[in-house]
């Protein structure tokens, strides 16, 4: 297409926009009509009485759709508004209400058709009637993507009480939306036990080992440790008493999510980036629920984000809303800018949990010597995300060669996935490779392991 043509283009759309906001339009009765009445005038001419029915029919014609066009309200007589709800998470319905408001009591017919981003579920056209000031119609959509979204306008059609004629307008009517991660398994945390916590149907209990920072006073049962025995308080009181201890609170965790190419990939319907922020999420639940303090760094080529370490349920909702926007980068990670930066702004000793893809960690030459020199400061943990594909296949039956090179091909790739997370480990550095149905639960395991260790 030319630069001549797009710009004629340019200006027939928006004629077309034009017309298409305020316009009225014969309905289809209006065209059944007009189709019975050019019969009765045939008719007519066959009796010939032609000039008398014409003349008759029409009259009759054009008075019911002067009538009818003079019944319908004006456009600027009516008042629309839209109710949503500022936020929701991905995947759930939420409602919407829309509400007409008249100037004076009128009855009129009308349609509604709704302007939904794209990847929302789109309702039916929303029909009804206008009996005196005001109505209202609701419908339930559900977003598909994080990020923000616009409802941007509303398309109204008014008919007429004889069916004859429709008014049709577009209103503006700019509005947003922020579709939020799934953040169920973050509210089952936030509502769990205090003595265990529950986090996608799989409960994950605190491990009552010693601490430094003493936590209660409470009666000896057999199986306490007698290292403990208070007895200060057994002579108080006159029974044996023992003190319970608990890891220091106030420690810093800084959770590193990756938001390079290979974390818009999708994996069972959700991409990978999906799956990281809620188990990152659910992670900074649980470290500000121990009382914690949490960080979140995200990158990609560049830094894209950084919150800095806050404390308490309102730092969850600061966390939440830093990146429920968030998008992979069709760029490569940058691990090398992300730890320097990482270096630099966290001073203090932290656990460093890192959100990837396990193909990142094995081909990055330049990774290893940024691990050792951050495990020197910080108690560093790796979660990679299994490839689901190369899993299945290395389960897979096998019925021909293909199939049997394939095999073998995924097992080779395991293997090497397998040695690299040893060679880490052997370096005194965490790593895992988890599927991502197992993410959440398995960051938030070892995140209290390493509390209930005392390691921070």
């Amino acid at each position: 297409m030319t630069t001549s043509s797009r710009k004629r283009w340019q200006r027939f759309r928006s004629l077309a926009e034009a017309a298409e906001r305020k316009l009225i339009v014969p309905t289809p009765r209006m065209v059944l009509l007009a189709a019975v009445s050019g019969l009765v005038v045939a008719a007519g001419y066959a009796l010939g009485a032609g000039t008398a029915v014409l003349l008759l029919v029409n009259g009759l014609l054009v008075a019911a759709a002067a009538l009818d066009l003079s019944l319908l309200p004006r456009r600027r007589s009516l008042r629309f508004e839209r109710s949503l709800p500022k936020q929701a998470d991905i995947g759930q319905p939420f409602e919407v209400k829309i509400t007409a408001l008249a100037e004076r009591p009128v009855s009129v017919r009308l349609e509604l058709q709704d302007d939904l981003p794209q990847s929302f579920g789109l309702p039916d056209r929303l029909c009804g009637t206008i009996q005196g000031r005001s109505a209202e119609w609701r419908y339930q959509t559900a977003g598909s993507e994080r990020g923000v979204f616009a409802f941007r306008f509303l398309r109204i059609r008014l008919l007429g009480p004889l069916g004859l004629w429709q008014k049709q307008t577009k209103l503006a009517m700019e509005q947003t939306v922020n579709i939020y991660p799934d953040l169920s398994g973050v509210r089952g945390i936030l509502g769990s036990m205090q003595n265990h916590l529950t986090l996608e149907g799989k409960r994950i209990y605190r491990r009552e080992r010693s601490g430094t920072e003493l936590h209660a006073i409470r009666e000896y049962t057999p199986d306490d440790d007698p290292r403990y025995i208070n007895w200060r308080a057994t002579a108080r009181t006159g029974t044996l008493m023992t003190s319970v201890f608990r890891p220091e609170r106030g420690k810093i965790v800084t959770v590193m999510i990756d938001c390079g190419r290979m974390m818009g990939i999708e994996l069972n319907g959700r991409t990978k980036l999906d799956a990281v922020l809620e188990a990152a999420l659910s992670l900074a639940a649980v470290a500000l629920k121990q009382g914690d303090k949490v960080a979140l760094l995200a990158f990609s080529s560049k830094i894209k984000l950084y919150v800095p370490p806050g404390s308490g349920l309102t730092h969850l909702q600061t966390l939440t809303a830093a990146v429920f926007d968030l998008q992979s980068d069709f760029v490569e990670a940058s691990y090398s800018n992300a730890m320097q930066f990482l270096l630099k702004v966290q001073k203090k000793r932290s656990m460093t949990v890192l959100f990837s893809d396990m193909d990142n960690y094995m081909f990055d030459e330049a990774m290893r010597p940024l691990l050792q020199r951050m495990s020197r400061q910080h108690v560093v943990l790796l979660i990679g995300l299994r490839d689901e594909v190369l899993h299945r296949w290395t389960v897979a039956k096998t019925t021909g060669r293909r199939q049997a090179f394939i095999r073998s091909l995924s097992h080779k790739l395991a293997l090497d996935r397998q040695a690299y997370t040893a060679q880490i480990n052997a370096m005194g550095i965490d790593a895992i490779d988890v599927a991502v149905d197992d993410l959440a639960w398995t960051a938030v395991n070892r995140y209290l392991d390493v509390k209930s260790r005392d390691a921070l």
